[in-house]
């Protein structure tokens, strides 16, 4: 099992990032730029390069993943500009906090100003993501915004050659953001919608210093049906051997600190299906305790599994 690779997501400005930037059982760390604004990458870079870590890291980048960016003051519904203009028919449902949430957009304003009726059940704030299933969707405009080229110019001269494509769509798309990260910088690209699946089965040829990545975390909310997410997988890793698969793995760690039998049985079918470079989401990062379990259960499962004979 040597070769299941384990990797985290963490900032340096994170209390536990130094202890995992030098932790010799994980194979990277994926800085998520979601959140945070171009200038507060210095001090971020700075951080990491003071601990001096070993643990290689991995700079996430955002394409046409749809985010809030201002969210107006309204008393009876909700009203919001997004990063991308957009074209959809209306109403249309949207879905919020990775599909827990639901409202329904009743017009869309000079392409990016969206009026919904009423709105979500739940606050929704500046720089999240939300999703739109409607057929008829279109994202206008460039694939990197400004303040995501100046992002990945500012972390090329911090010396990253290890960079995420969020909602990477298309052939297009990724010789663009190889022209801004260059040819012998390592890409993963994550694939995390429909329009996504659509260039793994139709478009993806494997080449030097690019890998898949099965984003379960937005994949599993923008397929048709849940179950089209097995499916999903499956292409994904057939298509490239060597891909990865993030996110909605060992979650019930969350909630208590023995794994469920339904999460270990995950990892377990996707290591059997393919997967040998796994990636731990977000949510599972944010504390060291929580995440301090979930490498140790990974790690037992990667020395273990297969090998030791219980019965």
């Amino acid at each position: 099992m040597k070769d299941l690779e384990l990797l985290v997501t963490l900032w340096p400005s994170f209390l536990h990032f130094e202890e995992f930037a030098k932790d010799d059982r994980l194979a990277g760390i994926r800085l998520n730029t979601a959140m945070v604004k171009s200038f507060e990458l210095d001090d971020e870079f700075k951080k990491a390069n003071d601990i001096k870590g070993t643990v290689p890291l991995w700079f996430d980048i955002k394409g046409t993943q749809l985010r809030i960016t201002e969210v107006y003051p309204t008393k009876d519904h909700l009203e919001l500009t997004l990063n991308h203009p957009i074209d959809v028919q209306t109403p249309s449902g949207v879905l919020f906090k990775a599909g827990a949430d639901y409202a329904m957009l009743k017009e869309v304003v000079d392409g990016n100003h969206l009026i919904f009726d009423g709105g979500p059940e739940y606050m929704v704030y500046e720089g999240e993501s939300l999703h739109i299933r409607h057929p008829s969707l279109e994202v206008k405009g460039p694939i990197f915004l400004d303040y995501e080229i100046e992002k990945i110019e500012k972390a090329k001269k911090a010396g990253f050659t290890k960079f995420f494509l969020s909602y990477a769509e298309s052939k297009k798309a990724i010789d663009e953001f190889r022209s801004y990260v260059g040819k012998e910088s390592e890409i993963i690209a994550k694939i995390e919608n429909k329009k996504g699946l659509e260039y793994v089965a139709s478009e993806f040829k494997p080449e030097p210093n690019l890998s898949l990545m099965a984003a379960r975390g937005d994949l599993y909310v923008e397929v048709d049906k849940p179950h089209h997410m097995l499916d999903a997988l499956k292409l994904i890793v057939q298509k490239d051997p060597r891909a990865y698969v993030g996110s909605r793995i060992l979650l019930s760690i969350i909630n208590q600190p023995v794994p469920s039998c339904a999460d270990l049985s995950d990892v377990a079918w996707l290591y059997d299906i393919g997967y040998k470079r796994m990636l731990l989401c977000d949510e599972l990062c944010l504390k060291g305790d929580l995440l301090g379990v979930a490498v140790n259960v990974f790690d037992h499962f990667r020395n273990s599994y297969a090998k030791e004979k219980l019965f």
